[in-house]
């Protein structure tokens, strides 16, 4: 039987896999969910992997308290390309769990599209894994490592800690980073580029206590008004981010992200315009992007007729390749105080920074998966950027520099990661797991 049908018959127990994970809701946040749910997620990935050769497969605890899964398989020739597969069995929490379509934790399919948290970020990647090495079989011309961490959806760096600490344990010549994903459904990609991030907690202070607006509106400062202010000073009239001393020039050099595909996976609203003045592809992977994920301040309901004596608001600025965040977190910093009004008093707290990444794609394994793609799909792969972050990238490029580095995986836009209603249309799986199979079969020195 040729790899694709093999790849083909296998799609049966790569449900059955999925299914199982996505029922454990490993929430690595034991404020949300029990510690005991990303135990069961650990021993799950553990024993599949086990199964499929890594029989050295263990536990793993890292910085953060959170489990890493870690094993090897060897080919028997010591002088083979060593590749590692990384994913992470951890998961964003449901949030509003009356915005699913279908139970956040039960794989269900609808529309051909497989419904769940994790089904694609990053569950579905570890059964492609799965799927990819079930179809080889003993036919694995090289070394394989596996690492699947507990806490990526944190952000708290326990495998950031973890790889450089136990640099041999972990190294390759290539590194399958399988969090990220296509195009489209359809359209193989490789991401080569991750934005940095910059997330701050400004505070403006400009009372002593709440006042009434009627006896003091007017003359008062008002520290709600006067972060609105600052806060709309981020970005000029056309939305373009504006923070000093930040090139918002830039312009993406890969494959374009269409405007029409990027209204309709971002769902936005009939006449609401996009940002900045230039392309989609320059705005998501090539310049700074400012956004506001939360302000504290009276709610409406419950609101007095007072001003507002303090405020604050949580920001994440992404920065492309280029940038060091040191630099962006002090015009961030500096920004912020100058264009405060009025004299009121402003604190600047950094939350957490992380490095923007550019992969190198001029190897061997770049190549081999490049074509391995293209076999599976029928399609070129193209090049990709990511607005998120991924800082464990960068500890790899630093850890292992001779190391090639490739982000890949069954996500896609429609997938909706971190928001209601995550799924993966079981096509990327099934694609994805034979281009890996065909990448790993063929992957030579």
């Amino acid at each position: 039987m040729e790899l694709p049908e093999r790849v083909a018959g296998l799609m049966g127990q790569a449900r059955s896999d999925l299914a199982e994970l996505v029922s454990i809701p490993s929430v690595a946040d034991p404020r949300q969910y029990p510690p005991e749910e990303c135990a069961r997620a650990a021993q799950w990935v553990l024993d599949a992997f086990a199964a499929v050769g890594f029989t050295d497969a263990h536990l793993a605890e890292t910085a953060d308290g959170s489990q890493a899964v870690v094993g090897s398989r060897p080919c028997g020739d010591p002088e083979a390309v060593t590749v590692l597969l990384y994913a992470h069995y951890d998961v964003q929490p449901p949030l509003d769990e009356t915005a699913w379509r279908t139970p956040p934790f039960e794989l269900t399919e609808v529309d051909g599209r497989w419904y769940g948290r994790g089904a694609a970020d990053c569950k579905g990647n570890i059964v492609m894994h799965l799927t990819a090495l079930r179809a080889l079989g003993d036919d694995v011309p090289v070394n394989l490592k596996l690492v699947v961490e507990g806490s990526e959806e944190q952000g708290t760096g326990g495998l950031e800690d973890f790889v450089p600490k136990h640099a041999d344990l972990l190294r390759a010549d290539a590194v399958l980073v399988c969090d990220t994903g296509n195009a489209a459904v359809g359209r193989p990609a490789a991401t080569v580029s991750l934005r940095g991030m910059v997330n701050v907690v400004v505070t403006v202070e400009a009372l002593a206590s709440e006042i009434h607006s009627g006896m003091f509106g007017g003359a008062a400062p008002d520290a709600l008004a006067a972060l609105v202010a600052m806060l709309a000073g981020l970005r000029d009239a056309e939305g373009n981010t504006t923070v000093s001393g930040l090139d918002n020039s830039q312009e993406w050099s890969g494959a374009t992200y269409p405007e029409a595909q990027f209204r309709s996976d971002a769902g936005v609203v009939d006449g609401a315009s996009l940002l900045g003045d230039g392309s989609v592809s320059d705005m998501l992977w090539a310049r700074p992007s400012m956004t506001i994920l939360g302000i504290d301040c009276p709610p409406v309901v419950g609101s007095a007729a007072a001003i507002v004596p303090r405020a604050r608001a949580r920001l994440n600025l992404r920065i492309p390749p280029g940038t060091d965040p040191a630099v962006a977190e002090k015009a961030l910093t500096d920004h912020l105080v100058a264009a405060a009004p009025w004299g009121v008093h402003v604190a600047v707290e950094t939350e957490a920074t992380g490095s923007p990444f550019s992969a190198q794609t001029d190897g061997p394994a770049y190549r081999a998966i490049a074509s391995a793609m293209e076999e599976a799909f029928g399609s070129p792969m193209v090049s990709l950027g990511q607005g998120g972050s991924i800082p464990l990238c960068n500890v790899f490029a630093e850890t292992y520099p001779g190391a090639e580095l490739i982000l890949m995986g069954v996500e896609e836009p429609l997938a909706l990661i971190h928001a209601p209603n995550e799924s993966v249309h079981p096509r990327e799986i099934e694609d994805m797991a034979l281009a890996e199979a065909l990448f790993l079969q063929r992957l030579t020195r």
